[in-house]
């Protein structure tokens, strides 16, 4: 099969080419190669490319920075959504769309299920959940995959930056009352590949179990040998960021473990893993 994957410099996308290309044909384009909020171009690229299945990854996902980029939120996380459908729609591919637990409030106090109702807080939230309307209408027979609190090898994110200050010993302040499940880019894609002869749909795929932030943080700095006690908790209202976040929007793997496809590891293994690879790396 022929792979066309969007956002292929990122940390999902980056890992999506990387697994994928074992076996498949990949053809991985960052926004300096596509430009996703050009309808033409995406058009060009994937009447081009011809590809069956199409990974959009591609996603403005700065939270906070979206809060006062809303245009530029809508354009890439929305519209480029709608023009990457209407182009797999164009050449027949199969589409998986890359979504967020911030599309919930974060108020069920339980797991949210993909049936739950949908409820962003932020700008990013509801840019990406028009992302996901557009899809749906473009192109009903898409897949639709939520997850949260996602770290990878490429680019920034939360795990790298608090493995770092930890490396240097520093004290960090880290909001203890929003819950959710971290998510390692290696075990999201798994799961994809193994969707990929499921039906269409929305799915939610996590790594197992929940945290805080607070308590996410602790366990990298305890994992790399330093003092769990730098790591101070704060609330949310005390840390003050722009955009507003869901208390608890922890995702329910339930879905597809009804099609038997193994839920991602719990979060700490996951994260132990990840850690690994990263000094293995260094």
């Amino acid at each position: 099969m022929k792979f066309l994957v969007t956002g292929a410099n990122g940390q999902l996308g980056r890992e999506v080419v990387n697994q994928f290309q074992r076996n498949h044909v990949v053809k991985g384009y960052g926004k300096s190669s596509l430009d996703i909020t050009n309808l033409q171009d995406v058009m060009l690229c994937i009447q081009k490319e011809k590809p069956d299945i199409i990974i959009h990854a591609a996603a403005y996902t700065a939270v906070d920075d979206c809060e006062s980029n809303i245009k530029n939120a809508l354009l890439v996380n929305a519209l480029g959504a709608a023009h990457v459908a209407l182009s797999a729609k164009e050449v027949g591919a199969r589409m998986f769309y890359i979504s967020t637990d911030y599309v919930f409030n974060g108020k069920k106090g339980a797991p949210f299920i993909e049936s739950d109702s949908t409820d962003p807080l932020s700008i990013y939230g509801l840019s990406k959940y028009a992302g996901e309307l557009m899809v749906q209408i473009i192109k009903p027979d898409c897949t639709i995959i939520r997850t949260s609190w996602l770290y990878g090898h490429e680019g920034k994110n939360f795990v790298k930056t608090m493995s770092q200050l930890a490396k240097e010993e520093k004290m960090v302040k880290v909001v203890y009352d929003q819950i959710g499940s971290p998510t390692y880019t290696v075990d999201l894609v798994e799961v994809i590949k193994a969707l990929l002869d499921k039906p269409d749909g929305i799915y939610h795929v996590t790594n197992s179990g929940e945290c805080s932030w607070f308590q996410f943080a602790q366990s990298i700095y305890k994992e790399m040998g330093k003092n769990q006690n730098l790591v101070i908790p704060c609330s949310t209202d005390e840390y003050g960021a722009l955009a507003k976040r869901p208390n608890y929007s922890v995702l329910a793997n339930d879905k597809i473990k009804s099609l038997n496809i193994t839920p991602p590891r719990k979060w700490e293994d996951a994260l132990i893993a990840f850690l690994r690879k990263e000094s293995a790396n260094d």
